[in-house]
């Protein structure tokens, strides 16, 4: 799997910036970032220690990620497969979904799974998106997810994975830590590329201190679960434990960043 880092100048010129309370004019400054396997595997000099692509560590523990949920469809056969594997997994929410499936988003706070934010309309950092209707739209998932567990959500996760630096500073305001994924372990279960390849691309790769990108809502039929009847057993006679992202980053070793990974 090939991986990039984007230097400012190439982030300028490519003009894949979302602006935070900048004109274009001031662009220069940021470096517009994107973390995809088929884009670019960014970093800050100023908040690369907040970016969260997993830790080192020497346990055998893993987390799994799910975005784009909740939904009555998918999310509740996922959650029966964490509960019959004894694994924790962090859920990374949409607060328009939130608002219509709130039963679902309890559940999961009931099981022990963590809850973080994914924007609420799954808005994107990139140029056309004003930094006023990008804030309010993360404030309001923020709000919409307190609303229905009451506690806000201490991580987050951008849409795609478009970032800046600009973005990156708001989030470090708000007091919350930017969650990306391990770099060989997006198997793209939102493009439904059938079981076989996210089996593989998750156990080919999987070592101690992985985030799994993964998804609880995809257009169409999802592969998804399928793969997690495969895979959780599987890690779990490996001997790895799945845990939040939380619970991850509290296990990281002593002087190793954890945007390393």
């Amino acid at each position: 799997m090939r991986t990039w880092s984007l230097s400012v100048s190439l982030a300028v010129a490519l003009s894949a910036t979302c602006l935070l309370g900048m004109d274009r004019s001031a662009s220069s400054a940021s470096t517009a970032l994107r973390s995809a396997d088929s884009a670019f595997w960014g970093t800050s000099s100023v908040y690369g220690n907040e970016i969260i692509r997993g830790v080192q560590t020497d346990e055998k523990l893993m987390a799994f990620t799910f975005d784009d949920g909740p939904t009555p469809d998918e999310t509740p056969p996922i959650l029966d497969l964490l509960k019959q594997y004894d694994a924790k997994a962090t859920f990374f929410l949409l607060g328009q979904r939130v608002e219509r499936f709130p039963d679902v988003v309890r559940r999961e706070v009931a099981e022990g799974h963590e809850l973080a934010n994914h924007t609420f309309s799954h808005i994107l950092c990139t140029p056309g998106t004003s930094a006023e209707k990008l804030r309010s739209d993360i404030s309001k998932a923020q709000e919409t997810i307190a609303g229905v567990t009451g506690q806000k959500p201490r991580l987050f996760r951008p849409a795609e994975g478009f970032f800046n630096e600009q973005l990156l500073q708001f989030l470090h305001a708000q007091e919350m830590r930017m969650i990306l994924w391990s770099k060989d372990q997006d198997p793209w279960d939102w493009n439904r590329p059938g079981v076989e390849r996210i089996v593989r691309t998750i156990l080919n790769n999987a070592s101690g201190g992985d985030i799994v990108l993964l998804h609880d809502h995809v257009h169409g039929k999802s592969d998804t679960i399928r793969a997690l009847a495969i895979v959780l057993p599987e890690l779990k006679q490996r001997g790895y434990r799945l845990v939040t992202v939380s619970e991850l980053l509290r296990h990281q070793k002593q002087g190793d960043a954890a945007s390393a990974r």
